[in-house]
């Protein structure tokens, strides 16, 4: 008899479900777009409420749509975006809208947690330094500026749990989600008392932790009945966006690595034993994977540059494009192609928003450096893809840092369709790039979860050997490969030379 199974991934613009058979093929799909609130500069919410209806729509569809008898659906696996903020009452009413990953407000707190608790033991405990992104440093903010809110609140949750406390009534999380709180101890994959004495959090407000595949609960008889499903459906923890994400790519064997080039870009390396990096460089959290971990950095501002210099800059390739029905991106690839390796002497530094891993500063500022005469738009454009290549190597660098040797590389993410981009990659990474025959998503890593929790695939490596293909390979050109390193040591003096000056203009 033929099994499903439904992954749901709880993005930040947008939830997306997918159907998969037990042979690993996407049957339905069916996505819901909610709306982002950003009340002050620098803030970033969401509705609980918003998430619940998109989920709840979207399932009901994906399961008329599939035609599926509903018997056959076993599983539901959840991908979310992490460390927001989702407290609820003690009736598990949301109190307040979320405070979610990109909202930064809580700078002032993450000077606290470094007051109450020397960086070093956040180091060893969390495996990262406090930031004001993740979910600790929200707690409080809440706690400091809204202590009513706080009052009320009992029970704390991420997005993705918050939408399985609706499906089943149960309070839980996966250990990889719960790694972006800053409350777990992420080498023991447990809640830190120690962190949780010092913060004055109590441990009965957080989630039960469970491994990424592990059974929850199954739904509750009225959800069922609303989602056309059945109560015997079983609800697996799941994972963060980005460990879903890698489970859904085929990343899930020790220093397996993928890059993806979308709006930001990303680093991702799994890892088979707990591996600190130095100062926080990386962030490191645990696995979808048990007994297993990952690390991730990159620039914020990636796909961001180049949309950015597009339409300020390209409005010419554009209207051509347009002309011969071609996308602007192949017109944009196809000038960077001319271009040689390096620039000719041009360099750009991708700080249009700050910069996270490896530099951890919202201060530093965008830059072109070495520009000349001869340089043309095309220059600008591969300089573009070099500058974001340069900081991926960064994080690359520091993985080596830790005696952490990446032998296996995928790519995805809308620039990874460039091949120009890849192999300016491999040359940077020096190793091969692979693509994916087909790219699904944090939501296809979901479904392969719930299919490991229900007991249809004997484990996620196997699940992934058996239905993830990869597409074409790049692999590195050695000459181009020892140019760019000159490059890139160029590239880092650059920012250490101007950071100073980064943080006057700032404070101009």
């Amino acid at each position: 008899m033929k099994q499903y199974f439904i992954g749901i991934d709880i993005g930040t613009s947008a939830a997306k479900t997918l159907l998969m058979d037990e042979n690993g093929v996407v049957k339905a799909q069916v996505s819901r777009e909610y709306p982002l609130y950003q009340p002050a500069n620098g803030w970033a919410e969401q509705d609980p409420e918003d998430w619940k209806k998109a989920v709840f729509s979207a399932v009901r569809e994906l399961v008329e749509s599939s035609q599926v008898e509903r018997e056959l659906v076993k599983g539901i696996g959840f991908s979310g975006q992490m460390h927001g903020l989702v407290m609820l009452d003690e009736r598990g009413k949301p109190i307040r809208r979320s405070i979610i990953w990109c909202d930064q407000r809580s700078a002032e707190q993450t000077a606290e947690m470094c007051s109450l608790m020397p960086e070093e033991k956040w180091l060893e405990i969390t495996a990262n330094p406090p930031i004001a992104a993740w979910t600790a440093a929200k707690i409080l903010w809440v706690r400091k500026e809204e202590p009513e809110n706080w009052k009320k609140c009992r029970h704390i949750l991420l997005p993705k749990d918050y939408i399985r406390y609706c499906l089943t009534g149960v309070f839980a999380t996966d250990v990889s989600d719960a790694s972006g709180m800053q409350l777990l101890d992420v080498k023991n994959r447990v809640w830190s008392d120690t962190v949780l004495e010092c913060l004055s959090i109590d441990k009965s407000m957080l989630a039960q932790v469970f491994e990424s595949q592990e059974v929850t609960g199954t739904l509750l008889p009225e959800v069922a009945e609303k989602l056309g499903l059945t109560e015997k459906v079983k609800v697996v923890a799941g994972a963060a966006d980005n460990a879903a994400a890698a489970v859904g790519i085929g990343v899930v064997r020790d220093r397996e690595s993928f890059t993806t080039i979308g709006t930001s870009a990303l680093l991702y390396t799994h890892l088979e034993h707990y591996t600190p990096v130095p100062g926080g460089g990386l962030h490191l959290c645990c696995a979808a994977v048990p007994g297993s971990w990952f690390t991730m950095g990159g620039p914020q501002a990636a796909g961001l540059s180049l949309e950015w210099f597009k339409d300020s800059y390209c409005q010419d390739m554009t209207e051509q494009a347009d002309r011969e029905g071609r996308s602007v991106y192949q017109l944009i690839n196809e000038a960077a192609e001319k271009i040689p390796a390096g620039s000719e002497r041009l360099i750009y530094m991708p700080y249009l928003m700050g910069e996270r891993t490896p530099h951890m500063n919202p201060k530093c500022r965008g830059a072109f450096v070495g520009l000349n005469i001869i340089h043309q738009k095309a220059h600008l454009l591969r300089a573009i893809m070099e500058g974001i290549a340069y900081s991926l190597a960064d994080c690359n660098a520091l993985l080596k840092e830790t005696g952490t040797e990446i032998f296996s590389m995928k790519a995805c993410g809308g620039g990874s369709r460039s091949r120009l981009w890849r192999q300016i990659l491999a040359d940077l990474y020096e190793c091969e790039i692979q693509t994916l025959a087909e790219e699904e998503g944090p939501a296809y890593g979901a479904a392969i979860l719930a299919g490991v929790g229900t007991g249809a695939f004997p484990d996620v490596s196997w699940a992934c050997r058996q239905f993830i293909k990869t597409g074409d390979t790049v692999k590195p050109d050695s000459e181009e490969a020892k140019l760019y390193k000159k490059y890139h040591a160029v590239y880092d003096s650059l920012y250490h030379h101007m950071a100073e000056d980064f943080e006057a203009l700032y404070e101009l």
